[in-house]
């Protein structure tokens, strides 16, 4: 316990050093200088094809195979290449786009260094197929992973989930983009196409061979001093002089930003928020500029047409004190804007109304659970002082299938900010305290899957917990902490008055029927998939959905809900140890202005341009790091319910 105030402490001192202006102007984790600012154009990662497809019943099934693979993949054109893995090996991995209601089997062989899960983030899968992070692929091993797609249309993304060491694979290039579609999202008008864009946000560091440094060693944070979009350092795109849909994903470790749009002269552009984790809004956001922490998604519809032949920065205002700051992570990349517009289509005003039919959790004023995400208790990180190593108490809430529950978060230690992800749920963001703001515009218009808690902070949420039963993980997603290990579970009990019952069991996420099998040529052949899809399409996993959701509300409606089935074990909480700090009043104030309903006009910020001077490296002999082997995940086939 001493080790983890000594790093606290550490952190706290880290945190004090904030300069005048940009507080990170001149420094670097080490990195060799990047004199290729703007430069290398962004590329966009290609879209998965099915290797076929399948009908059961009216059902449409999309099978995939993909393999986690090492690669190497030159980010210093004047260096060495980086050593990665990742998916078909590629980061980001391969886009999947797929339609709602298309089922899709992705078949993941682990060619790849060290253990691995897949955990598909956003998604209401069964917990046998969320990645539950003990539920491995060893080197050597594949595991079906079977996914419904049947909400609305959103941008949600895959990683890696395994036990231990989840940062250092997705830091490595084990994360990709999902995105689901749907028809009355198409019906809307909204930028397509080569006008609709992913841009996956993440930070890294580099030896002075090129090869990426570790992340690992520090429990606290990761801060890497060289931005990349889509796996590419501080790009620029090419764009026309008209509306682009931007979805961005934070796929950083550590690093939450503070994104703006800034025109040659450094004002700040308006544009409109349109969504976020759980799909569009009701209705757009006007803002100009956007909160994104770790693990979460938001689209932009943006309009270059005012800024023809002229250059528009991305950038990052995100000075708060928990994030440390090197001297280029202030931009993020650049949009050359071209004269003429080769495609007028799907470029007029996004609609007043976008999405009429949210669904919103039923209401609830009684608080059904208190979680502390903590420094200390039986790990560095830990939630209500437990981790996710105690099998025996790690399950912390029982909510009863189809039942919807108010969750308290508070922020009560360490010099970081804590993303906080729950798995299988869409959350309604009811209350914000304690920080230095309240509930963003662009955060309440919608539903998530990951709300940011900073330091001293206490965050309500509403969720509803269903359709179907299971066990399934809450974390923060800050990863370093995720690993160290502020993770834990829930289990959504079933519900006895319903009589459904499935021959087979979805709800435990080491159910041995769906654990990973070894490689071999046979399971491969193109018989043995297409048995393998049939199998599983047929089982029925998902069929049940629609009906059991009416008959669970029907239920709640007349018996009403009394709390968890069970009570959760006794949990241990430390003084508080974190409060008052958080955001620098810069951002807060910024984002809250901003994202009101009434656009505001050019807000001038100071804004640096990149440096183009030659740099003389002072870093040792080029070298090539080997990657530390992780310890493999359990494949003990248990969790304590």
């Amino acid at each position: 316990m001493a080790s983890t105030f000594n790093l606290l402490a550490l952190g706290l001192a880290a945190a004090s050093q904030v300069s005048a202006q940009w507080r990170g102007a001149g420094r670097t984790t080490g990195s060799p200088a990047y004199n290729y600012m703007f430069q290398n154009a962004l590329p966009i990662p290609a879209v998965a094809v099915p290797d076929f497809t399948e009908e059961f019943g009216g059902r449409t099934v999309q099978f995939y195979t993909c393999a986690i693979e090492s690669f190497t993949k030159q980010i210093y054109p004047n260096l060495g290449p980086a050593h990665m893995t990742g998916y078909n090996g590629t980061s980001p991995g391969p886009t999947y786009v797929i339609p709602r209601g298309t089922e899709t089997i992705i078949r993941y062989l682990n060619n790849g260094e060290v253990s691995a899960a897949v955990h598909l983030h956003g998604s209401y899968t069964h917990s046998v197929w969320d990645g539950w992070a003990s539920d491995e692929m060893a080197v050597g091993q594949w595991k079906d992973y079977y996914y419904p797609n049947s909400e609305t249309a959103r941008s949600i993304w895959y990683h890696d989930h395994a036990n231990g060491h989840t940062a250092s694979d997705a830091y490595y290039g084990q994360a990709g983009v999902y995105l689901i579609t749907d028809s009355a999202e198409d019906a809307l008008g909204l930028p397509a196409g080569k006008y609709d864009v992913p841009l996956a946000l993440t930070d890294h560091s580099y030896q002075a061979n090129g090869d990426l440094a570790s992340p690992n060693g520090n429990p606290i944070n990761f801060f890497g001093d060289v931005l990349s979009v889509n796996g590419r350092p501080w790009p620029y795109m090419s764009v026309e002089p008209r509306k682009y849909r931007f979805r961005i994903f934070d796929m950083s470790l550590s690093r939450a930003y503070d994104l703006f749009f800034a025109d040659p002269s450094g004002n700040w552009i308006t544009f409109q928020v349109i969504a976020s984790d759980s799909g569009l809004f009701g209705s757009p956001v006007t803002s100009n500029d956007l909160v994104i922490a770790m693990g979460e998604r938001y689209e932009v519809v943006i309009d270059f047409s005012m800024y023809a032949g002229k250059n528009i920065t991305l950038g990052n205002n995100m000075q708060q004190a928990q994030i440390q700051e090197f001297a280029n992570t202030n931009k993020v990349m650049q949009f050359n804007v071209g004269t003429t517009v080769s495609d007028s289509s799907n470029n007029g005003a996004v609609p007043s109304t976008l999405n009429g039919n949210i669904q919103w959790p039923a209401q609830r004023t009684t608080v059904d659970h208190t979680f502390n995400f903590q420094m200390g208790g039986e790990s560095t990180w830990t939630i209500n002082g437990v981790d996710f190593s105690d099998v025996n108490n790690r399950i912390l809430a029982r909510p009863t299938q189809g039942s919807v529950q108010l969750w308290e978060l508070h922020h009560t230690g360490g010099p970081a900010v804590h993303p906080v992800h729950v798995h299988l749920v869409n959350m309604q963001v009811v209350s914000r305290t304690g920080g230095s703001r309240g509930v963003l515009p662009y955060e309440a218009a919608g539903l998530k899957d990951v709300v940011l808690l900073e330091p001293g902070e206490t965050v309500r949420v509403l969720a509803f917990f269903g359709p179907e039963n299971g066990v399934y993980m809450f974390h923060c997603h800050n990863l370093v902490h995720e690993d160290n290990t502020m993770m834990d579970a829930f289990n959504v009990t079933y519900l006895q008055e319903l009589g459904y019952n499935s021959a087979i069991d979805f709800s435990d996420p080491m159910n041995s029927h769906f654990a990973p099998q070894a490689y071999n040529d046979a399971a491969y052949a193109p018989a043995a998939l297409t048995s393998a899809v049939s199998s599983l399409a047929n089982m029925g996993a998902y069929s049940a959905f629609d009906s059991l959701a009416s008959a669970e509300a029907a239920y709640y409606a007349t018996a009403g809900y009394n709390g968890d089935a069970t009570t959760a074990p006794t949990t241990t909480t430390v003084a508080a140890s974190s409060s008052g700090y958080g955001f620098a009043s810069s951002t807060a104030t910024g984002a809250s202005t901003a994202a009101s309903a009434v656009a505001t006009q050019g807000k001038a910020k100071p804004f640096s341009a990149p440096t183009t001077t030659s740099h003389s490296s002072t870093h040792a002999p080029p070298r090539y790091t080997a990657r530390p082997t992780s310890r493999p995940g359990s494949h003990g086939r248990r969790f304590e319910a």
